[in-house]
């Protein structure tokens, strides 16, 4: 274990005097620092961190990795529009000559959005805009983003509790798109792109030989993969495992991720990419061995056992997807939406079943008593069916709305992913407007990390911030 730390700090030497940033990834590595400095901005700077030569990074929400290759500067994703004009400036200022190239790791809105001032600057100038190179399916993700902008907005608004949030129908579409691999050679360097499912069906990660560097994309977000997230399009766990484990074959030296900070030193970069493989392939495998034995979707959701060890490392922190989410995606992958409860095949309306649920149990009030008494008792997930139940069967009734915000708030404060905990906000504050008479975006502004929210301030991985900021 000596040898290892050893040659990792020799790495870490070898990339450059990068100060007080390299000490905080460090740190970060170790488990005694959190994202949250790196997530909200504070090394996000008018210049590029220097990681090696011919290495910039721009450390914000969204990574933005930038190459020197002596011929012109490549990108490797942009960013998101609020950092646009920032990176920008650091990308101006890494002197390095005009940006040539911007290569796109997947079409997710804070990975795209940062092109515009680099084709305003070329229009300006008269030169040649940056040339963005993604996989073929994203143009096809953008076309769907454009047609379905009002269903994305409102579950954007629900996840990250932003209420006011309008998804966009303008995109930056590539100039050029591949399949499976495409080689392109700038300057000095050439930068190996590679095609893999993982979170989308459009994913590239970006292999640079000659400066040991891997961009992993969002295939590597210091978070259990995104791999289940609830209210969004299908993921792919095993064929993410399955890139994770070519990438590790690649024996990099630098790793720098979508989100979070870079990874130093061809032993931690294995490791990294070791364990997250191993965490998707454990529940694959766990996932497929109840499927085919029959078991319902809710045998298979409960029987299925997540390597805690796994979860414990400050990289695969269930912080914004969790390891439940990704199982249900699994079945919705290999065996539809159909969860083999045959009332559930052809249901009557929601809102009905409940009502009869409710006259069977003495009334709405009575299932919101029974809610209150499991939420006392620690009983969440039960607690919740019965609030829920009893706010469709009696959705203007005051007191049944108040059980349910209580039941969902506290649920809110119990959860570690952003995705659980938006969700759980939302029903709190629809039925908190219910009892106040308010509306939904009074109540998600009403405390100072609900206001946060409501910004933008949205993040991934271990941020630890003591008010629930996500």
């Amino acid at each position: 274990m000596t040898g290892h730390k050893e040659q990792d700090h020799a790495q870490h030497s070898a990339y450059g005097s990068y100060g007080s940033y390299g000490d905080y990834i460090d740190r970060v590595w170790q488990g005694t620092e959190t994202l949250l400095p790196h997530l909200t901005g504070a090394y996000s700077g008018s210049e590029l961190v220097r990681l090696r030569d011919r290495v910039g990074f721009f450390p914000a929400f969204a990574n933005v990795a930038a190459f020197d290759t002596g011929d012109g500067v490549v990108l490797v994703d942009s960013g998101d529009f609020r950092t646009a004009a920032q990176l920008h400036e650091a990308v101006s200022g890494f002197a390095a000559g005009p940006v040539r190239s911007v290569v796109y790791t997947h079409g997710h809105l804070d990975h795209v959005f940062g092109v515009t001032p680099f084709d305003q600057e070329a229009d300006k100038s008269g030169g040649p805009r940056p040339e963005v190179i993604a996989h073929e399916a994203v143009p096809a993700r953008f076309d769907r983003y454009i047609r379905t902008a009002g269903y994305n907005s409102w579950i954007n608004r629900r996840q990250f509790g932003v209420p006011s949030l309008e998804w966009p129908t303008t995109y930056r579409y590539p100039d050029v798109v591949y399949r499976d691999r495409l080689t392109l050679r700038r300057g000095e360097l050439t930068f190996e792109l590679v095609h893999a499912r993982g979170e989308t069906d459009d994913h590239t990660y970006v292999w640079i030989p000659e400066l040991r560097t891997l961009c992993t994309g969002d295939l590597f977000i210091w978070n259990t993969p995104n791999a289940g997230n609830p209210q969004k399009v299908q993921r792919y766990p095993e064929d993410w495992a399955r890139a994770l484990r070519a990438m590790q074959e690649l024996g990099a030296e630098l790793l720098l991720p979508g989100h979070g900070v870079p990874i130093v030193g061809s032993h931690r970069v294995h490791q990294a990419l070791d364990d997250t493989a191993r965490l998707l392939e454990s529940l694959c495998e766990q996932t497929r061995e109840l499927m085919n034995a029959g078991h319902r979707l809710d045998a298979v959701i409960h029987g299925v056992k997540v390597p805690e060890e796994l979860l414990a490392k400050p990289y695969l922190h269930p912080a914004y997807d969790e390891p439940e989410f990704v199982v249900r995606n699994l079945w919705r992958l290999w065996g539809g939406w159909y969860d083999q409860n045959p009332a559930h095949l052809k249901p009557a309306p929601e809102a009905d079943v409940a009502a009869e649920f409710a006259r069977a149990a003495g009334g709405a009030s009575a299932l919101a008593v029974r809610a209150s008494e499991l939420l006392a008792a620690g009983e969440l997930r039960l607690a919740s069916h019965l609030a829920e139940t009893a706010a469709l069967a009696a959705p203007a009734d005051q007191e049944v709305a108040r059980v349910r915000a209580d039941v969902f708030a506290r649920r809110a404060l119990e959860e570690t992913s952003t995705m659980a905990r938006g969700v759980f906000h939302w029903a709190a504050a629809e039925s908190a407007a219910v009892t106040a008479g308010t509306d939904v975006q009074t109540e998600l502004t009403r405390s100072p990390e609900g206001r946060r929210r409501a910004e933008g301030a949205i993040s991934v991985g271990v941020v630890d911030d003591e008010d629930g900021c996500c």
